[in-house]
């Protein structure tokens, strides 16, 4: 976890519980399955929502301890621990742990250092080298997982190993107490041999929502993880004064000698998952594997099939790809820009440009040949022109990153309607579904950041210089056209926004919870990308619509109609309420009180706390938490104790199922009194 020191400003604001008004709301796990898209874009938005928000509003984290529940206040805790440990967890869950999808070893770069057990050793073993580790750090029996299926059921296999390896103690505050707790060490906290899921509840299935969710997940944190370097001497985290300070034999990559290991392990996972799109994904409406390269220009489209059928093989004794049949061959709005957000953060990440004043240095020290190869220099240089087809990482970022753009702004795009449009098969659709419209202006933002070397990750609302490109400015046009689109064709009476827009009837239908927020992302994000108050206006507009007509008073939360929760509409939710604690809140005269920061993280808490963590122990859309980070452990004396916290998020072995669930976001909740 990545600590900095800032003095809080907002430690008064929430000093008691925000929901003890609504113990008695009841969110029941309707569906546990895990949808890979929809669940790691809300791990993301959890990861922007945790220590960022957090530190944004000057809370100094080194102030934060998972166990010291609620301090220094429950906002703090939930965005800074609950929120942002969550998302690191769920990560490794689905990477590491889940074997939902073929492994590393069988994988296209493997294949080229030898294609065995062997060479993907040695290639984890200099990833722990270069980050100032012994090996030994590795868990054991990791099932790396770069080309993750669709959805799966997160309950475990077998039962996980709780055999007690050593003991330890926590600290835990309590009623301005502090208790000492002797603590067990499982046996699968540090080797993942039993933490494998189901096989039988795997949807085999590829999908560029998936693979792009994932990839966006393992983007940020590899960014967070690899943005500065430590000391090798005492692991202390200092700042990257140039691409080859890590030479010098004093420092190496990472902002901690572990969390420098975990990221070159995602940047690895990532790498091969874009380079599998570029090799083996591209498909012109007849054919799998159709070549795309950086002149592509979707005169003649190529894009990623909706749904693309796995049959499992086995090599090296693990899961391999036997073969692949398209079984749904639309290009989807969603699929395009849940892979054009996390390319673009990629492509920024992995960025070599000699043009790009902007980069870290110890982004560079990544890419500059070791541990990640370097790209060639007519990729490098000012003159994108003469780009060519390559398998280093930003290179195969740069040319998938061109495709998801031309198809976003060509295919996708209804010049005459002047709106985005849900499908592309041959010829457009008419349906507009509003939260991927609203979506795609976020995506779009990042890209136009991106492309003209601006920062994104964390920084994303930075200035600094930009290049000013032709396709950034395209990617500009196109976001203000959305954005007014959204506007004046979906916006109600009543200020909340219709859930889909027919272009031939002219007609809408619908007005969902993740909708409503989904808008305020994107509405948001025009306004950053534009510099515009007219968006943020209509923006702060949509805030209080939703206050007011969605808010129940007796639930204690947000919901619609149907009072259900998806991954999708918790991602947005998370999103769209960190808009507006970060640029929607009253500032000057501006004296609205339901854009006061005071009730924005009051809402934003029992929001967390209700919808994620439940009422009661197996409530809530968090099904299950890792050991430590988060505040769970295993008592010495209790091996039983399911909730070692008081969170209502139980350990894995204690969240369901016949041998326990791993920690992951259940498919659909809903919230009753």
């Amino acid at each position: 976890m990545k600590k900095f020191i800032k003095i809080s400003v907002i430690a008064s604001l929430l000093a008691t519980s925000v929901y003890a008004d609504y113990k008695d709301t009841k969110t029941k796990v309707v569906d546990k399955t895990f949808n890979t898209a929809g669940a790691m874009l809300a791990y993301t938005e959890f990861e922007l929502s945790g220590e960022p928000m957090a530190e944004g509003l000057g809370l100094d984290l080194d102030t934060l301890d998972p166990n010291a529940i609620n301090q220094p206040t429950q906002f703090d805790y939930t965005a800074g621990i609950e929120s942002y440990e969550y998302s690191e967890e769920a990560m490794y869950a689905l990477n590491y742990q889940s074997k939902m999808g073929p492994h590393l070893v069988n994988g296209l770069l493997n294949a080229k250092r030898g294609g065995d057990m062997t060479s993907l050793a040695k290639r984890f073993i200099k990833f722990a080298q270069v980050t100032g580790n012994d090996p030994s750090i590795l868990p054991l029996n990791m099932h790396p997982t770069a080309l993750p299926y669709i959805a799966g059921n997160p309950e475990l296999a077998q039962k996980p190993d709780m055999t007690i390896v050593n003991n330890d103690e926590v600290v835990v505050y309590k009623d301005g107490k502090e208790i000492v707790i002797k603590t067990a060490v499982p046996a699968y906290l540090r080797d993942y041999k039993t933490l494998a899921w189901q096989d039988s509840g795997m949807d085999k299935t590829f999908n560029a929502a998936a693979f792009g969710a994932a990839l966006l997940k393992d983007t940020m944190w590899a960014q967070d993880f690899l943005g500065g370097m430590h000391v090798i001497e005492n692991d202390e985290e200092v700042e990257a004064t140039s691409s080859t300070m890590d030479h010098d034999g004093k420092h190496a990559l990472g902002v901690s000698s572990a969390d420098g290991v975990n990221g070159a392990i995602l940047t690895e996972l990532a790498w091969e998952r874009i380079l599998f799109m570029q090799e083996k994904l591209g498909f012109d409406g007849k054919n799998l594997n159709t070549k795309f390269t950086p002149s592509y220009d979707a005169s003649k489209p190529v894009w990623f099939a909706h749904k693309v059928a796995v049959t499992e093989g086995e090599a090296n004794g693990t899961k391999s790809i036997a073969s692949l049949k398209v079984t749904d061959s639309k290009s989807s709005l969603r699929d395009t820009w849940q892979v054009l957000w996390p390319i673009s953060e990629f492509y920024a990440y992995s960025d070599q440009r000699v043009n790009n004043a902007n980069q870290n240095p110890a982004f560079l020290s990544v890419f500059d040949g070791e541990p990640f190869k370097n790209a060639p220099k007519k990729n490098t240089d000012s003159n994108r022109s003469n780009d060519i087809k390559a398998d280093d990482a930003f290179s195969v970022a740069a040319n998938v990153q061109n495709l998801m753009f031309e198809n976003i702004s060509t295919i996708h795009f209804d010049k005459k309607a002047g709106t985005l449009v849900d499908t592309y098969n041959g010829k457009k659709g008419s349906t507009v579904t509003t939260y991927d419209a609203a979506y795609s202006i976020e995506a779009l933002r990042i890209f136009q950041r991106a492309i003209d070397a601006l920062p994104v990750g964390y920084g994303s609302a930075d200035g600094a210089k930009s290049l000013e490109s032709a396709q950034g400015k395209e990617a500009l046009s196109l976001i203000k056209t959305q954005a007014d689109f959204l506007v004046s064709k979906l916006k109600g009476k009543d200020g909340l926004y219709a859930n889909t827009y027919d272009i031939a009837k002219a007609s809408k239908s619908g007005k969902s919870v993740g909708t409503q927020f989904a808008v305020v992302r994107g509405l948001t994000a025009a306004y950053l990308a534009t510099k515009s108050e007219n968006y943020r206006d209509e923006a702060r507009a949509l805030v209080l619509a939703i206050e007011k007509n969605m808010f129940d008073k007796n639930i204690g939360t947000y919901v619609d109609a149907s009072k259900e929760y998806t991954p999708y509409s918790i991602a947005a939710v998370s999103g769209g309420l960190r808009d507006a604690i970060n640029h929607l809140k009253n500032e000057g005269a501006e004296k609205e009180s339901a854009l006061e920061l005071q009730n924005l993280t009051q809402r934003f808490t029992s929001w967390f706390q209700l919808v994620v963590n439940g009422n009661k122990l197996n409530e809530g859309a968090q099904l299950a938490e890792w050991l430590l980070d988060s505040g769970e452990f295993v008592k010495a004396n209790d091996l039983n104790d399911s909730n070692a916290d008081g969170d209502n998020v139980p350990s894995i072995v204690s969240a369901g199922g016949e041998n326990g669930t791993a920690m992951t976001m259940a498919g659909k909740v809903k919230l009753s009194k």
